[in-house]
């Protein structure tokens, strides 16, 4: 049975071989295959051997792009689920192959800006959309990890990889997929390890309480993000990140005063720090979200300011700061201001703004309980908007949504 191959892997050799005015005899003899083989190649009626793309990658001088598009298994969204076994797999192969040096400067540079590109498209991507083009670079890195390098190479392909590793991770608790999730956060901790970077650790770790946040182990997270601070660098995001996470472990605990302290620690380090080049970077800290997190923790600790910190986080975030939109947190922006509405006694106004956030199809499963927590809030106020909501809910509901129902 021939390997899993992406769609697209025809699709892009056609390109390729056209931009480079070749032909499939001249290519076929380069790599050492028959014309036919590398014709039905092209046209998607065989899939090739990660070997064959190589060299068909070398030959074309393609970056990696026919390695990783040969390494990848390609399914639909609706799907992702049925690859959490096969996502653990990969992690775990991964994990093996780092512990035992041809790779070019060039190749590690383009890596590392997929790497980059892959983290900015989070805020504006689907999970179950973005998670196959990580995998698929993932794929890639795991096969140069027995190619011959220097030990700075070395290391740079394994920050790299570690980066991808987190995000698949990250990607993996928004679908609640957690054992695959597991398994991405240990195999990211293990390069972030042998490469000596203490951000990506930090980050595992933060990662890890949030979706023990939302499994509602709230004493695990506040640990947990004990742990993400006690290792990140400082300054670093990771450092901002798992403060402002701990922050919000205290609130789910009722712990007002707490709370309070840990948003002060955060807004003292944002204090000079500069919004990034990149500011939807998921791993570079923009000092815009110190107000998303300041009315999230606000909101769950039954804080009366956290209305107006949500609406001018929502006046933010539509303003698309950067000319970056942002609707996914937007859409927990919303849930935010629609538990703090229900607290001040106004449900029609909370109903409205979980409306608005459950009818933008943008709310991941690993969030779906917060909009649970307002549904129920209205529900119990009596107001007859919850009807409307009720079926809102049941329209939009994440099909992967592991968490509470309303």
């Amino acid at each position: 049975m021939p390997p899993a191959t992406d769609p697209t892997f025809g699709q892009r050799l056609r390109e390729l071989i056209e931009q480079r005015r070749t032909s499939y005899r001249a290519l076929a003899a380069r790599v050492h295959h028959g014309k036919t083989h590398v014709h039905d190649l092209a046209t998607g009626r065989k899939a090739p051997t990660v070997d064959l793309a190589q060299r068909l990658d070398d030959a074309l001088d393609a970056g990696g792009e026919l390695v990783a598009l040969a390494g990848s298994t390609s399914r639909p969204a609706a799907a992702a689920a049925a690859g959490d076994v096969d996502a653990e797999i990969e992690a775990l192969e991964l994990a093996r192959r780092v512990e035992v040096s041809d790779v070019s400067d060039g190749t590690l540079d383009r890596l590392e800006r997929v790497a980059d590109r892959m983290a900015m498209a989070y805020a504006g991507t689907a999970p179950a959309e973005l998670l196959p083009r990580v995998r698929r670079h993932i794929a890639y890195v795991t096969h140069l990890t027995d190619a011959r390098m220097t030990l700075a190479q070395r290391r740079r392909l394994l920050i790299a990889g570690g980066w991808l590793s987190l995000l698949a991770a990250t990607l993996h608790v928004d679908l609640r997929q957690v054992d695959a999730a597991e398994a991405w956060l240990a195999t990211a901790e293990q390069m972030a390890g042998h490469a000596g970077h203490d951000e990506i650790r930090a980050w595992c770790y933060e990662t890890r309480a949030w979706e023990v946040l939302t499994a509602g182990r709230y004493r695990d997270a506040l640990e947990l993000s004990r742990q993400a601070q006690a290792i990140a660098p400082a300054g670093s995001s990771a450092l901002i990140q798992a403060t402002a996470q701990e922050g919000r472990a205290w609130a789910r605990m009722g712990a007002a005063g707490e709370t309070r302290g840990a948003l002060e620690r955060v807004a003292r380090l944002v204090s000079n720090l500069a919004t990034p080049e990149n500011p939807e970077h998921h791993y570079r800290y923009d000092p815009a979200k110190a107000i998303s997190y300041t009315a999230t923790t606000l909101s769950w600790v039954g804080d009366p300011a956290a209305e107006g910190f949500a609406r001018h986080a929502i006046a933010e975030l539509e303003a698309a700061p950067g000319g970056v939109p942002r609707p996914r947190r937007v859409a927990s922006a919303r849930l935010d201001l629609g538990l703090a509405l229900l607290a001040a006694g106004r449900p029609d106004e909370a109903s409205a703004e979980a409306l608005a956030a459950v009818t933008s199809g943008r709310i991941v499963p690993s969030n779906w309980w917060r909009a649970v927590e307002v549904y129920r809030g209205v529900k119990r106020s009596g107001a007859p908007e919850a009807a409307e909501l009720a079926g809102a809910f049941e329209a939009h509901r994440p099909a992967l949504s592991a968490g509470p129902s309303a």
